[in-house]
């Protein structure tokens, strides 16, 4: 029997339908929503996908079995290697390395900044460190679109202001990232997929609206999870779901050990 569709594989799937044939990108060996949904869409609608999984750029097409990695370092990859990234070379030349990028934060604001960097207390003293901006603000910047992902949707994560600014997004609304000419290579964030639903920033000002929202959840339950008021779209959709077919490969090739249903 097949179980049902979990919350995780519906992110996987929206992010491989985001994904388009030939572009390359960063695989990262613990954001398994993204991972999933790049290797998923690699091996369906996108064959001249350029991965690069942790230190290894690749084609993975005629892969038998997509082990999942837990380092960027993991020497396995290096089976499927059609050449190795010289890290160093990622920010000595970063426009050439990634056509898109997933992007993380402790922290996500209305308008798309997000932080890595840690949060404040009350006093306004770092109070929680975190892992660090990790390349992030370079990469944002340079790939011609980047989408942010955040595996928790919670008041505490969606925030009115982000203690720290580790990614620019569009600041403080409006025009504030052209007028910082931020816009050589792309317009800013594409999108936010979280838990629970879509959102992009189409609204006049970049402020963040919801579009989509996942089964089984409310758009009142996502503007509880928010600490700032979200623009809504004027028609919000329903995440799709995959068909029994989809989820089998899915399950069969790409998430071989079960992360997404766990």
């Amino acid at each position: 029997m097949t179980l049902p569709v979990t919350n995780q594989e519906i992110q996987a799937f929206y992010v491989a339908r985001v994904l388009e044939d030939g572009d390359r990108l960063f695989v990262g060996a613990n954001l398994h929503v993204p991972r999933a949904g790049a290797l998923y869409a690699h091996m369906t609608h996108a064959p001249n996908m350029k991965l690069s999984v942790g230190m290894v750029t690749t084609n993975l097409l005629n892969a038998d079995l997509l082990e999942p990695t837990k380092f960027s370092t993991d020497y396995r990859v290096s089976r499927w290697a059609e050449s190795i990234v010289i890290h160093n070379d990622i920010f000595e030349r970063p426009q050439h390395c990634s056509d898109v990028f997933f992007v993380g934060g402790m922290q996500i604001d209305r308008f798309g900044n997000t932080n890595l960097i840690g949060i404040r207390d009350a006093t306004g003293t770092l109070a929680v460190r975190g892992p660090g901006s990790l390349g992030t603000t370079t990469m944002a910047h340079y790939a011609k679109r980047y989408y942010i992902y955040a595996p928790t949707h919670s008041r505490s994560v969606f925030v009115e202001r982000c203690d720290y600014i580790s990614t620019f997004g569009h600041g403080e609304g409006g025009d504030h990232r052209a007028r910082l000419r931020l816009n050589q290579f792309n317009e800013g964030p594409r999108q936010v997929i979280t838990p629970l639903g879509v959102l992009d920033f189409e609204t006049p000002d970049h402020r963040m609206r919801l579009t989509h929202v996942h089964p089984g959840v409310s758009v009142d339950e996502v503007i509880a999870n928010t600490a700032f008021v979200l623009a809504l779209a004027d028609s919000i959709d329903v995440t799709a779901t995959p068909s029994a077919a989809e989820l089998s490969m899915m399950r069969e090739r790409v998430d071989v050990e079960g992360t997404l249903r766990r």
